[in-house]
């Protein structure tokens, strides 16, 4: 693994940041409709999934043998009354974790990241892979944060 790919990885919380900020409680808790998310839902979401990432490469590390574990986000996310949390809170405790796995990261050989486990869908994944995926995940994410601002935006101007 690179030391870019390492930085595009932590990169990721300033761009969280830079995603929602200024944006009001309002903003940060709109939802166009019941089933959709919120920015604070998304926020969650990653914190969640960065979790679940932790895990998996601490389980492939420690040469588990069982299928790597998966979540359901939806679940997740209603489960815990999501939209009720602290956007904040989110981005901190995703920080945290960006910044605990950097400091895995500097200790694993590249015999290591190329180190592999069984996903749910039955595939191999190399702890690479899952560094690679989870940057591109939360790039999908930012996506998804600008269109909710801007259904928030378009709400706001037919109220």
């Amino acid at each position: 693994m690179s030391r870019v790919q390492i930085s595009d990885y932590l990169r990721t919380y300033h761009q969280l940041v830079k995603s929602t900020a200024g944006l009001t409680e309002e903003q940060l808790k709109w939802k166009a409709e019941p089933a959709s998310w919120s920015v604070t839902e998304v926020l969650t979401h990653l914190a969640d999934h960065s979790i679940v990432v932790s895990f998996r490469i601490r389980d492939i590390l420690a040469a588990t043998t069982a299928q790597l574990p998966v979540f359901n986000q939806d679940a997740w996310v209603s489960g815990q009354y999501a939209n009720s949390s602290n956007a904040s809170d989110n981005l901190e405790l995703f920080r945290s974790l960006l910044y605990y796995n950097s400091l895995l990261f500097e200790r694993l050989s590249e015999e290591d990241w190329e180190k592999s486990g069984i996903n749910f869908k039955g595939e191999t994944v190399k702890i690479s892979d899952i560094v690679r995926g989870f940057t591109a995940h939360v790039e999908r994410h930012l996506g998804q944060i600008e269109r909710i601002k801007q259904g928030a935006a378009n709400a706001s101007f037919v109220q």
